[in-house]
């Protein structure tokens, strides 16, 4: 029974391994359609909002209260009530925990911090909401300015398209070919792309920590990428599918390693600074197996078959 068990195991491996090898161009069509949907979902996301992404209060201004407090809190309640208050504002209040208990309440409001009027209005209604007297408690009161905002926004944008053009140039010097350098660049943006996409989804507020985890993505897409096109275009020995067998199976050790290390990260912080990068290197991982080893295989299977048409061994 059990030698039976291993041969039906052997035989779906190497049925799966011959879809994967002959079928390649089919299972290219997989991550363009992750692609494609990704940004349908962006450019929605413009044609509704006016802006490719949903920004928090560091990005375009406003008031961030945290309130000291140690009971259970209806989150949802509260921002119905500070909503009331502020019907064309957006308004985000989640719970801060330490140690696994209720520590304090963080309101972000999208108002004018500089009018005082408002900034009262805002405390007088999670003063209600929480059924509490905030003129004795020590808030800790944060204004941002909408200009001071989209400055670093501006900054963080100019930033990650620096990184992003000197990615692609290094990839675009060291293998000094283009299709193999496109490719690495396409991946790497796919993977940003569709994790912008789920983020809007999810109705995750980027602040400026979303935007460092963008930066992150670059780099951890563009390892395996690097891996992949290394091992199948400068090495020698070996087949070009087996080399692509053994450059997959260092990178998906590399890429689960990492997705187990950030799936812990982000359940166990209790900072939602750190919860936020994780959750966008997470979904950015997860898409990087689609764009390394199905889209990056694929073109550059088509790559190497073109040289070798043209009598060019790879």
């Amino acid at each position: 029974m059990e030698e039976q068990d291993k041969e039906q195991k052997k035989s779906f491996k190497h049925t799966l391994y011959e879809f994967y090898e002959k079928k390649y161009k089919t299972l290219l069509i997989i991550p363009f359609i992750f692609l494609i949907l990704a940004l349908t979902q962006v450019g929605y996301q413009i044609a509704t909002t006016g802006d490719f992404i949903k920004k928090d209060v560091s990005l375009k201004g406003g008031v961030t209260i945290t309130v000291p407090f140690d009971k259970d809190v209806d989150i949802d309640k509260l921002e119905d009530q500070v909503s009331k208050q502020f019907p064309n504002n957006d308004v985000v209040a989640r719970i801060l925990r330490s140690t696994g208990s209720i520590a304090g309440v963080i309101v972000e409001v999208d108002i004018d911090g500089s009018d005082k009027a408002q900034l009262d209005a805002l405390l007088d209604s999670i003063g209600a909401s929480l059924n509490t007297d905030l003129s004795k408690l020590e808030l800790g009161i944060e204004i941002i300015g909408s200009s001071l905002g989209a400055s670093f926004f501006r900054e963080s944008l100019i930033a990650l398209a620096i990184a992003f053009l000197f990615m692609g140039l290094v990839v675009l010097i060291y293998f000094r070919t283009y299709i193999p350098s496109i490719a690495i660049v396409l991946a790497a943006f796919s993977d940003m792309v569709i994790a912008l996409a789920v983020t809007n989804l999810l109705d995750i507020r980027i602040g400026t920590a979303g935007i460092a985890a963008f930066l992150m993505l670059i780099g951890y897409s563009v390892d395996t990428d690097i891996l992949l096109t290394i091992r199948v275009l400068k090495r020698k020995e070996g087949t070009v599918m087996e080399r692509i067998m053994s450059s997959m199976n260092t990178g998906l050790t590399m890429t689960g390693t990492a997705i187990v290390a950030v799936t812990v990260a982000m359940f166990v912080t209790q900072s939602e600074i750190i919860r936020q990068i994780m959750t966008i290197l997470l979904i950015g991982l997860i898409a990087d197996l689609f764009t390394t080893w199905l889209q990056n295989v694929g073109l550059l299977r088509i790559y190497v078959e073109k040289k070798a048409k043209k009598g060019i061994i790879i």
